[in-house]
């Protein structure tokens, strides 16, 4: 079947200005661009489809949590995010109706953030056992690397003052001993949330589903899953097999000491796995990323329960990174490692530099998360040794000010998520919204970049704006070379599958303040309209 769709068409190929008048598809993939009278002559038995608006490639979500994020913004889960409930007397608000219509089930919140919502009580054990008394009560930071717990949810999740720490995670204790109510890096966090994940396998069907799609009104065709369950593999199948799973799918399994390394499935061009995910260090938003630098001794930091000049650690020595990272890279598995300080980076790149040598790796692609303080002679060295890099600069919408006045300062939260660095050390550089803990954003994430602006108006202090054409690409063809799918989608061209929006508005010409704004209309997945 061949259809030709007919519209302001950008591929966003190697011209970035270009525009073309239509697109040929036949069997999901595009086989011709140009204009619609030449096209329609050569064509001429082909269904003819108008798209009424501006036509570009279907965004791609680099890092994204798409298991983890359809149970954390489902109805299983009060969602007190920064972005729903901006102040703390209506997260308390939330928190208390939550606890009186649970009937003494257990009680999961995800989205607790003091630096944003001010106010905020120290989420301590004794405060909690205060707050729901014998009702299990979880509250996730919007961070997702800590979390806080009262003593029935650390009695549900079988959690106790002599649990041993994870590897690269731990429970708080107070100075008795026992336990203070927190628990800080991923592998601690899935203890004590197990009773919620585990009342989440009934429904997931369904909250996939709707997350995915929910995606897919926004106009991303492809996400990767930086912290894949394979258990949900199986379901993740059967939606391929029926026809109904409204993106493709790229996804990394979670490495951590002792974890067995999988042999390298084909998959195809919808799903499949693509490398291994681990972390170097935590949050910026609770102390935990290993940076040369202190944090800045303000009300803020206080707040946090940081000492002056705090410096934040690395969750695994090198040694440790080492050999969690070295078996699958081996095996032929890309590497990609959360890295925020910029020791972190520097670690990181030290690991990732020996298994290259050593393995004499050519086209690995390993890739470095998030990248908060990097700096740019730090982006020049990873460029040099192939390693790829995916920014988080939505951190500068919500929490720029945060960054120069409260835990940083201009020198080294001003030039946060430095994206215009990363692209002029060579950098196929991209963007993200790490699942649940910004909004799936991305045109706003590509107007960010080019501004360095917060929603409130205020400029950060340092870093390097990017141009229209690089934050374009950062969510389109360089995240498909991230996630070795270049040859399927990442830009509207002959050959690759047929991924594309309808939006608004031309994203090329508009300011970056409406390119925010833009709207998706329609959302195609090879050629077959999805939203």
């Amino acid at each position: 079947m061949t259809t030709i769709f007919t519209g302001r068409i950008r591929p966003l190929a190697a011209d970035p200005d270009e525009i073309a008048e239509a697109l040929v598809v036949e069997n999901g993939r595009i086989v011709a661009l140009g204009t619609a009278v030449a096209l329609k002559a050569q064509h001429p038995d082909a269904d003819i489809v108008a798209l009424d608006g501006w036509v570009m490639p279907g965004l791609i979500e680099p890092h994204g949590h798409p298991g983890y994020s359809s149970i954390l913004l489902s109805h299983l889960v009060v969602d007190i995010r920064p972005v729903t409930i901006p102040d703390a007397a209506g997260v308390l608000a939330a928190l208390r109706a939550a606890l009186a219509a649970s009937g003494g089930e257990a009680v999961f919140a995800n989205g607790w953030d003091a630096l944003l919502q001010r106010g905020l009580p120290d989420p301590d054990i004794h405060w909690l056992d205060d707050l729901a008394g014998s009702t299990p009560l979880v509250i996730i930071h919007n961070s997702g690397h800590s979390a806080y717990f009262n003593s029935a949810a650390a009695l549900a999740a079988g959690v106790d003052a002599t649990t041993p720490d994870p590897p690269g995670a731990r429970f708080g204790h107070e100075d008795s001993g026992a336990l203070s109510g927190v628990a800080v890096e991923e592998a601690a966090v899935e203890q004590v949330v197990a009773p919620m994940l585990a009342t989440a396998q009934q429904h997931l069907p369904e909250l996939l589903l709707a997350h995915l799609q929910d995606l897919s009104r926004r106009g991303i065709t492809t996400v990767s899953d930086l912290s894949w369950n394979a258990e949900l593999n199986p379901l993740i199948d059967a939606l391929h097999a029926q026809g109904e799973l409204p993106v493709r799918l790229r996804w990394y399994e979670m490495s951590r000491p002792g974890g067995s390394v999988t042999a390298r499935g084909e998959g195809d061009a919808v799903s499949r796995q693509v490398g291994v995910k681990t972390w170097s260090d935590g949050s910026p938003w609770i102390g935990n990323i290993a940076t040369s630098f202190p944090y800045l001794d303000t009300k803020a930091t206080r707040g946090l329960g940081l000492e002056p000049h705090h410096v934040g650690e690395a969750n695994y020595t090198a040694a440790d990174l080492l050999a969690i990272a070295e078996p699958y890279a081996a095996a032929g598995w890309q590497l990609a490692c959360h890295a925020h300080g910029d020791l972190a980076v520097e670690s990181t790149l030290d690991v990732y530099e020996q298994i290259i040598t050593r393995h004499a790796l050519a086209d690995h692609r390993f890739r470095l998360e998030h990248c908060g303080a990097m700096t740019p002679a730090q982006f020049a060295r990873a460029a040099s040794l192939g390693v790829t890099v995916s920014l988080f600069v939505d951190h500068i919408t919500y929490w720029g000010e945060v960054l120069v006045d409260d835990l940083f300062g201009a020198e080294h939260g001003g030039a946060w998520a430095d994206a215009g660095a990363a692209f002029a050390a060579g950098h196929r550089a991209t963007f993200h919204n790490d699942g649940w803990v910004t909004p799936n954003e991305p045109f706003r994430n590509m107007a960010v970049a080019q501004t360095r602006t917060t929603r409130d108006g205020y400029r950060m202090p340092g870093g390097t704006p990017v141009t229209r054409a690089q934050a374009l690409a950062a969510q389109t063809s360089n995240a498909a070379w991230q996630l070795f799918s270049e040859h399927e989608v990442g830009s509207l061209t002959p050959g690759l599958f047929a991924d594309f929006i309808v939006v608004d508005r031309d994203p090329v010409t508009v300011s970056a303040s409406d390119l925010a704004d833009t709207v998706v209309l329609a959302t195609y997945l090879a050629g077959s309209k999805v939203i």
